[in-house]
């Protein structure tokens, strides 16, 4: 080989190493803006110092969470956030899921407008945290309604018989662990039942009386725990508008003078795990390179399966399977 050839082929070994630099070097300047990004808990447009409209999403199976609740404080806290746009599309979930979220929107709306956006469903707990904000907007097949509290377990005691299992106990008084799921209930475990689940129904009815401003006995069905479409939940005065999130901006705009030229930004929980860091950074890196990354991974809904079965205590739940659109 000529020593002309061989300096062209070490050009291009040379030319080689540098893209590979190159293209590493832009990868961990990525992810170091990423991991910046994503300990200050904001992802994509999400910067601060932006004037902005917050989006929030309830979605999935509601629980009492905690960072979702700072969530909504931080956004309360936040100047820039001129108003907040709720994305819900839920079943439901616990009881004091919908209650901890109510008393949290409420305290957002102390301070800025507070728009709901109805999406497939927003029943039972999801509409809790409906009624919470200033004006209720759904589309006009949404599912919603279903106002109600379920107590539910499960009674084993002949299965494990089978495998001749069988449990004792020792307890201070009648009514401790009863209803238990080891023994078939007795009249006063079901009394107990019935009287929590008939005290946070009243409850839930209250919150609809004093947000719709309607009686809620004169909603055929309602205090049976019904559901509604959101055409009939119009009519019916339990949502204020059939639109989608345009309709729900004009509302910010006519009845606040919120801008509608002020972007609207995604705020979304911290996680700390493993699998939502990973989630994140693959999102970022699709939003800063425009690769499709995010179509290789289906990360999306983890663990909704796992949060179904955890739920427990007193639910206002209606059908928690999954819900597409």
């Amino acid at each position: 080989m000529s020593l002309e050839a061989e300096a062209l082929a070490d050009r291009r070994r040379l030319q080689r190493r540098l893209t590979v630099w190159r293209i590493g070097a832009v990868v961990l300047a990525i992810v170091l803006v990423a991991a910046v990004v994503l300990k200050s808990g904001f992802i994509g447009e999400d910067l601060p110092g932006s004037t902005q409209i917050a989006r929030v999403a309830i979605t999935g199976i509601i629980q009492d969470d905690r960072k979702q609740l700072q969530l909504l404080k931080n956004i309360a806290e936040a100047d820039r956030v001129k108003a907040v746009l709720l994305y819900i599309n839920s079943p439901g979930g616990t009881t004091t899921g919908g209650e901890s979220l109510f008393e949290s929107i409420r305290r957002v709306s102390a301070k800025k407008p507070v728009v709901a956006l109805f999406g497939t469903i927003a029943t039972s707990a999801a509409y809790i945290a409906g009624l919470a904000s200033d004006h209720i907007v759904s589309r006009g097949n949404t599912i919603t309604g279903s106002v109600g509290v379920i107590f539910q377990w499960a009674e084993v005691s002949e299965l494990l018989g089978k495998f001749g299992v069988k449990v004792e106990e020792i307890k201070s008084g009648a009514l401790k662990a009863n209803p238990s799921p080891f023994k078939p209930a007795d009249e006063a475990g079901k009394a107990l039942a019935q009287e929590m689940v008939l005290e946070a129904h009243k409850w839930f009815l209250d919150l609809v009386a004093k947000r719709r401003g309607i009686d809620p006995g004169s909603v055929e069905g309602l205090k049976e725990g019904r559901i509604f479409s959101g055409r009939q939940a119009l009519a019916l005065k339990l949502v204020d508008e059939i639109g989608g999130e345009s309709a729900a901006i004009k509302w910010l705009e006519t009845k606040h003078g919120i801008s509608p030229n002020l972007k609207v930004i995604d705020w979304k929980v911290k996680s700390d795990t493993p699998l939502s860091m990973i989630t994140g950074l693959v999102k970022v890196l699709n939003k800063v390179t425009g690769w499709p990354v995010d179509q290789f991974l289906g990360l999306a809904g983890t663990g909704q399966t796992f949060n179904r079965l955890r739920l427990d205590g007193l639910l206002s739940v209606w059908h928690p399977g999954e819900i597409r659109e």
